[in-house]
């Protein structure tokens, strides 16, 4: 048994018990009054735990075959702890990695194209699997020959997203209030990249010799642009020789409050 099931086990068997008692009269106190209070003050003493015992969960390894496949479409849904993106999975597959909570994987192939969504599961959510210290850290190899449109939901995490290895056509960044360090594909041709953002800091490297044109949206956020090697004109950021360039990125970014810093 998990020590966290265990421990929200007891929690459960013991208000169950206090609130009998309370009802058959043994004790003097109305349990519904403390109740709530009591409910979140142990939630709050299990997660300060995790400050001091701090472990990791099973490390799961996974890894998804091609399958044939010369496309893809990737999703990778990853919420607290740590993701690292980057190229290295081994020939034949579209991804592999180690998995700290483990993984849950749907596939399926459609013609050419692979589409594969790679999620923390569902039972390691909040709060009964939240032990002390639980970290969810992910560390996801891609295949580098593989043209894909890669998707990342992420929350309360730290990401490091390196794809300069890799030939995404398509990425869409869809994050919380995380921090997120995000490299652009390098020699992917063109790619359509999105990035949607709330309570988010992201910094966003676009390697040297890649053209860009950038568009920004925002409310409270912090956005800076590097002016100097994408000069702004008409409310548009864009490398002088966009139209010409044999890789380039269309980046769009919407953001809430946060930051975004783009090199």
């Amino acid at each position: 048994m998990r020590p966290n099931t265990l421990f929200w086990g007891i929690v459960l068997i013991l208000v169950g018990g206090l609130l009998v008692l309370s009802n058959l009269g043994i004790l003097g106190v109305d349990m519904w009054n403390v109740l709530w209070p009591a409910l979140v003050i142990l939630l709050g003493v299990w997660m300060l735990l995790g400050v001091f015992m701090r472990r990791s969960p099973a490390m799961e390894h996974a890894s998804v075959p091609l399958e044939g496949a010369r496309r893809a479409r990737l999703r990778l849904n990853h919420g607290a702890g740590r993701l690292q993106v980057q190229a290295g999975a081994g020939p034949g597959n579209l991804a592999e990695g180690e998995f700290g909570g483990g993984l849950e994987l749907r596939k399926r192939l459609d013609g050419d194209t692979l589409e594969a969504t790679l999620s923390v599961p569902s039972q390691v959510w909040f709060p009964f699997g939240w032990g002390p210290g639980r970290t969810l850290d992910w560390s996801v190899r891609l295949g580098r020959d593989v043209p894909m449109r890669l998707e990342l939901d992420t929350g309360a995490n730290e990401a490091h997203v390196d794809l300069s290895e890799l030939l995404v056509e398509d990425l869409r960044l869809n994050s919380g209030a995380s921090s997120t360090t995000l490299t652009l594909p390098a020699n992917a041709g063109q790619t359509h990249a999105k990035i949607s953002v709330g309570a988010a800091s992201v910094r966003v490297n676009i390697p040297q010799g890649v053209a860009a044109r950038i568009h920004t949206t925002s409310g409270v956020a912090s956005i800076t642009v590097d002016r100097e090697r994408f000069p702004r004109s008409a409310g548009v950021y864009q490398s002088p020789d966009y139209e010409t360039a044999a890789n380039k990125v269309d980046l769009n970014i919407e953001a809430g409050v946060g930051s975004i810093d783009v090199r």
